[in-house]
């Protein structure tokens, strides 16, 4: 089962808290929101586009999904997600997998991602 974006991430079993305050986890779901869908200009977290995220052995493996299944910017997302994270101290590789199960849908959005689209 995959956890709702906003409502918990997968973590590994042993990361424990960075120096910087939070769990890796925490911290590489911070850097993920500095990357923005180019067609609705809100960030991938917010939207409910990333389904999991965890860090082993200093992998993270992130599984995210897309608005519409033809939807074309996976590789620009994936490739924007590689380069924000790239700083994180304890990340070493980085694994991306695109997913569409569960389907996303607009209840997946952060209330900021509802307000900013108009939706509440």
């Amino acid at each position: 089962m995959h956890p709702e974006a906003n409502e918990g991430t997968s973590s590994s079993a042993g990361a424990g808290s960075s120096s910087n305050g939070g769990t890796l986890e925490e911290q590489v779901l911070e850097s993920l929101k500095n990357v923005i869908d180019p067609e609705l200009g809100i960030n991938i977290v917010d939207l409910g586009l990333v389904y999991e995220v965890a860090v082993e052995d200093g992998t993270l493996r992130v599984e995210y999904t897309l608005t519409t299944m033809g939807c074309p910017i996976g590789p620009l997302i994936e490739s924007q997600m590689q380069q924000t994270i790239s700083g994180i101290e304890g990340v070493d590789g980085f694994e991306a997998e695109m997913v569409f199960t569960p389907p996303w849908t607009p209840d997946k959005m952060s209330e900021e991602a509802k307000a900013a689209l108009g939706m509440i």
